[in-house]
Parts: structure tokens; sequence; C-alpha cells
């Protein structure tokens, strides 16, 4: 175990970390407009450079837990910062859309491996009383690159060329790496396990496959042959996955885990409350920009609220926490969460921003009741041993629960705007997204047809927001139920079946 000053030192270099994939999810969507036309970049090309960085960042999650376990997960943190890096210059320098794509792809390897080992050192340096703390710390730091983003890219844009968003990772790396090299212990897991390499494909393969069909159902809607085909083939990858799993003798992941209910119900309500989360932050920026006229930056300064309530909520979830346990925290936190959701369907076209930030704040406080407390008992369940494929086994549901929320919320918002669009008779090209259509509205110079465009868009967006509320109210009531009333115990008081000892000779493949 760390020192009492070393771990929070290490804690500030792991927050570093994660502040800079934070960013990166979020300032590209700032620079879109200007790739397209530095980089001469189709529809197509636009959605590949996120697309490329989710669908790495899907396939090596529980591959890079498992490595991390097996060969230090310090060695692999500095690694992957170090990728992150490169992977960030050569975006910056990027000369086509290939290019790009590629090195996009390569920051998604580097932020699969850090986002899993980094909450799985939290497991291994902080006992489970200081635990909530230091998941708050990280998970704002995650949290934080969303308005920050934004705000930083936004400014960068109006000053410098587009590369220079993907520049601001490197100052991040850097100190990151250095803090990381200085502050944090190494720690292994069972080394003498053989790499499950069929286990790997699968779980690869079925994540990709899921992810990419849930990113095309939230582009082409429910009705689409080929997004519903991917997603299934997803599903099945996945359902295959589970059964080599349950006879393979030494399993990428440890099916025993969920026989825990701290790690089965911390994993679920964690990935409900990313369903909201990410569900609400796809939702926010266009009703800022293209509904209300913000600007970039503007419209990071507005989200900032999410911020504060989720800092304030979990500096008041991490106190009550150790003495009350996770359930009525998390459940509070869920209703907290759902009750925000809920009043932000009275969102209208015309309504100010007070009355947004009020609600959006109230989300922002039910995510900080609910998230931290709910990964740490996930956490708390695992071993040193077992937390690295741990921890990545929790990235990726929540990483499968973000995609979902947006593709759902996003095709419920969709399919509520075009039919506001279409009961006002405007042009089928509206129908494309609320930004084209005010454009067309702009064009038109007609003011009844951009208060159309709008209503539509707010119409579809309180909506979301419903079905998003919802399933923060479904959350609550899981962990109401089925939550553990007492603070979170430690691996060792889980009665998991141990893993059986590996001969050296199978140490490899």
């Amino acid at each position: 175990m760390a020192t009492s000053t070393s771990r929070w030192w290490a804690l500030g270099a792991l927050s570093l970390s994660t502040i800079a994939i934070g960013l990166d999810g979020t300032v590209l969507s700032v620079a879109l407009p200007t790739l397209a036309g530095d980089l001469q970049a189709s529809t197509g090309d636009l959605q590949w450079f996120t697309t490329s960085y989710l669908l790495v960042l899907a396939a090596a999650l529980l591959p890079a837990g498992m490595l991390g376990d097996r060969f230090g997960r310090k060695r692999m943190l500095l690694g992957a910062l170090a990728l992150f890096g490169l992977a960030s210059a050569a975006c910056s320098y990027a000369t086509s859309s290939g290019q790009l794509i590629a090195a996009r792809a390569g920051l998604g390897l580097g932020a699969a491996v850090i986002m899993p080992l980094s909450s799985a050192v939290l497991t291994v340096i902080f006992e489970p009383a200081e635990r909530t703390r230091a998941l708050t710390v990280w998970i704002t730091a995650n949290t934080l690159g969303i308005p920050l983003g934004p705000l930083v890219g936004g400014w960068l844009l109006d000053h410098f060329w587009w590369g220079s968003v993907f520049l601001i990772n490197l100052p991040l790396v850097v100190a990151g790496i250095v803090a990381v090299a200085l502050w944090v212990p190494e720690s292994h897991g069972d080394r003498t396990r053989r790499i499950d390499v069929p286990g790997i494909a699968l779980s690869a393969a079925g994540l990709v496959a899921l992810t990419y069909g849930i990113i095309e159902v939230g582009e082409r809607g429910w009705t689409e042959p080929r997004s519903l085909v991917t997603v299934a083939a997803g599903a099945a990858l996945m359902a295959a996955f589970v059964l080599w799993q349950r006879r393979s003798t030494a399993p990428l992941v440890d099916l025993d885990l969920f026989r825990s209910r701290g790690f089965t119900w911390g994993t679920v309500l964690a990935t409900l409350a990313s369903f909201g989360m990410f569900g609400l932050l796809f939702a926010l920026p266009l009703l800022f920009q293209a509904v209300q006229g913000n600007d970039a930056f503007g419209t990071g300064l507005r989200l900032l609220p999410v911020i504060g309530g989720l800092m304030a909520g979990a500096r008041i979830a991490g106190r009550l926490e150790p003495r009350l346990g996770a359930k009525p925290v998390v459940t509070t936190g869920m209703a907290l969460l759902a009750a925000g959701l809920l009043t932000g369907t009275a969102t209208g076209p015309g309504t100010g921003y007070a009355f947004i930030a009020c609600w959006v704040t109230l989300t922002g406080i039910g995510l900080g009741f609910a998230m931290p407390p709910a990964m740490n008992a996930a956490l708390g369940a695992l071993s040193r041993e077992r937390s690295g494929v741990g921890s990545g086994l929790i990235q990726a549901m929540r990483q499968v629960g973000s995609a979902i929320g947006v593709a759902v919320l996003g095709t419920v918002l969709n399919a509520a705007y075009r039919d506001g669009i279409d009961h006002a008779g405007l042009p089928d090209a509206a129908r494309d997204s609320v930004s084209t259509g005010v454009a067309v509205a702009s064009r038109l110079g007609d003011p009844g047809a951009l208060e159309a465009v709008r209503s539509a868009f707010t119409d579809g967006m309180g909506t979301a927001l419903l079905v998003a509320g919802v399933v923060a109210v479904a959350g609550a009531v899981l962990a109401a139920l089925f939550l553990p009333g007492r603070p979170a115990r430690s691996q060792e008081e889980v009665p998991l079946a141990p893993v059986p000892p590996q001969p050296a000779a199978e140490s490899t493949v």
C-alpha cells in the first residue's frame, strides 16, 4: 500500500490521464466543421473520425485490463500514455482523412489501456474507506473534459489551426507520465495465467460489432436492417464469449465476479448512470448551439453546472457512504438524476438559462451521488489480483451503456424532431438535423419556420429526457432492491472461487 501522501499524488497523476481522455472525447466535435473543409472530409469521414476511436476503445478494454494484471499496471500505463501523446501529435499533423482516422484509432488504443488500469490502481493503493473519495476525484476529472473540450477547443480554433485542438493533450500526457513514474507503485495480478486468445478475439469482435451497430442505429434508426444485423451479431458474439469463459481453464473474465452483488449491481448501476449522463450530454450542446445560438465556448460554459453538481453531490455522497452504505446513497442519486431529467422535459425553445441550469445542476448532483458509490461497490468486490481485468469489464460495460444511451436517446430525439418538421410542412432537408433545419429556416427568411424547427427539437429532447428519466427511476428501484445494504466489503471477504494455479510451462501462449 502506498504511503498516505504518495497515493494522493498518484491519484493526481491518474486524474491528469483521464482529463486528457475526456478532453479528446469532446474537443473533436468542435473541430468537425473545420476538418470538413481543410481535409476535404466527407460526411462518412467525419463519422469515422469518431467511430475509429470508439471501436478500438471497445475492442481493447478487456484485453488491456488482463495485460495490465499480467505485465504490470504501471508499465502498461506509461506505455499507453506515451502512445496517447504520439497519437495526439499524429492527429494534429495529419494531412488526409485516412491519416487522421488511423491516428484516432491509436488514441482509442491508448485510452483503452488508461481507463481500466487507472481505476485498477485505485483499488490497489486506496483502502475501501478512502476509495469513494478517490473515485470521486477520478470520475470528476474524467467528466471535466466534457465542458473543457468545447471551451478550450473553441478558443484554439478561433486563434490557431485545427491541429491545435489535439496538441492540448501533450502537456497533460507529459505531466501524467512524469507523475505516474514518480508516484504510482507497480502492481500485478496473477502473472501465471495463460493469455486467453479465443476470449480476447470473441470479446473484441463482440464489443466492436455491438458498439458499431449501436452507433449505426443512432444514425439510421431502428428499422435499418444492416444496423440491426450488426447489433444481433455483436450480441451473439458476446453470448459465445460468455460460453467460452465458462469452459476456459484460464478465462479472460472471471465470471465468479458476478456472484458478488456489489460487483454485479454496482456495475449495472454505473452503466445506467452512464446511459443517462451521455444521453444528456448528447442533447444539451445541440440545444445551446443550434437552438439558442451560442458558440462552442458559450456551450462549454453552460455545461459547467453538470460538473459543479457532480462535485457537490459526490462530496456529500463520499461522507455518507461509509456510514450508510452504498444502497441508500446510490438509490438517492438515481432518484435525483431522474428528478433532474424529468424536470428538463419542460424545457422549450424560449426557456431561460436559469431554469435549464437548475435542472442540469440537479442532474449533476444525482450523478455525483450515484456514480462513485456504485463504482466503489463494484471495485470493492475485486481483489488486487483481479482489479485490472475487473476494472476493464466495468469500463467496457459503461462504454457500451454510453453508446446505447446516445443511440437510443438520439433515435428518440430524431424521431420526435422529424415528426415536428413534417407537421410544420418544412422542406425535407430540414429533417436531417436541427442544425440543418435552422439553416434551412434561415434561408427561407420565415420566423415561423425557424420557431417550428426549434420547437420540434425541444419536443424531441423532452421525449429523450423522459426516456432517460424512466431509466433512472428503474435504476433507483434496482439499487433499493439489490445493492448491498452496507459498505462494500473487500474481495477477501467475498466467497469467490479461487484462481487455480497454472504450471510455469503454461504461463505463456
